[in-house]
């Protein structure tokens, strides 16, 4: 099967798109994911459209999908919580807008924490805020699973379903799957087929749209949500290999957002240990050198 991998890269104002291009290239990479501005916060660069122009021209060179590519909306955003609502819709919406200005189609959305509303009512507020923020752009959405840490949301598919059985434009909503996320939520990535099976049952597996490929540093069920370097975590290279290469996956992008190493970006290794499919047990010391 043709293998869709890549990883978190960076986007900043002066070289925006043409650099997480770039960046991608160099860990040997044929997709990616990025943030258009901070996570943590709402400062964000005009979108410079003779770059972004640039970048798809690269990325047609390259054999880059476009399509394929996906950008991750940032943490302030939490829809669970009706408190900040009109914060979200709006934030949500430029981002919304940001995402079709630069042709990327896949935005990655944490479901948020209810904090202390309950799951009924923050899934009530998920969908509030998905609809009052979808349009007809050419943008899907993509609920990520969580580990369900605290109140967070979306640690299993019945909750995922909840949501998209309330979102009006079904057309413009996915899933991202996230494998740190599934294990420290308690799915046994072991059996990953009886996953899929159970996804395709109750959500449908034409909704899942990307998936992030990341080790755990928990075992099962933690819900502790702390990603590991592929191979050297409690989920294990080979249950990861599985995943990727699954062939009920074909044409998924599948995304690592492992940790850096001593502020070294592990990607490259990573991408070359995947796409031999042998652990490298030097990895710390290759990302080192």
């Amino acid at each position: 099967m043709s293998l869709l991998i890549g990883s978190h890269v960076s986007f900043n104002k002066d070289t925006q798109l043409i650099g997480s291009v770039e960046e991608s290239l160099k860990y040997g990479a044929n997709t990616f994911m990025f943030y258009t501005g901070a996570p943590q916060n709402t400062y964000r660069c005009n979108i410079n459209d003779d770059i972004t122009n640039k970048a798809k021209k690269i990325m047609q060179e390259n054999n880059i999908d476009i399509n394929k590519v996906i950008v991750h909306a940032p943490y302030i955003i939490n829809p669970a919580n009706s408190k900040n609502r009109d914060f979200n819709i709006n934030f949500l919406k430029e981002e919304i807008n940001r995402v079709e200005k630069l042709g990327v189609k896949l935005l990655v959305l944490h479901p948020g924490s209810h904090v202390g509303l309950g799951e009924d009512a923050g899934i009530s507020n998920i969908i509030d805020c998905l609809n009052s923020s979808l349009t007809d752009k050419n943008v899907t959405i993509c609920i990520e699973t969580m580990a369900g840490k605290g109140t967070e949301l979306g640690s299993n598919f019945d909750q995922i379903k909840k949501i998209i059985n309330g979102v009006n434009l079904k057309d413009k909503i996915g899933v991202c799957m996230d494998t740190c996320h599934l294990n420290d939520s308690g799915y046994d990535l072991s059996n990953f087929d009886k996953i899929l099976d159970e996804f395709d049952s109750k959500i449908g597996l034409n909704y899942l749209k990307a998936i992030h490929i990341n080790d755990s540093k928990n075992i099962i069920l933690s819900h502790k949500d702390r990603h590991e370097n592929i191979g050297y975590g409690t989920i294990g290279f080979d249950n990861l290999i599985n995943i990727i290469y699954n062939k009920r996956l074909e044409g998924i992008p599948k995304i690592l957002e492992t940790p850096y190493i001593e502020a070294k970006a592990p990607y490259k290794y990573e991408i070359d240990m995947i796409k031999n499919k042998k652990l490298n047990k030097n990895l710390i010391q290759d990302v080192l050198n």
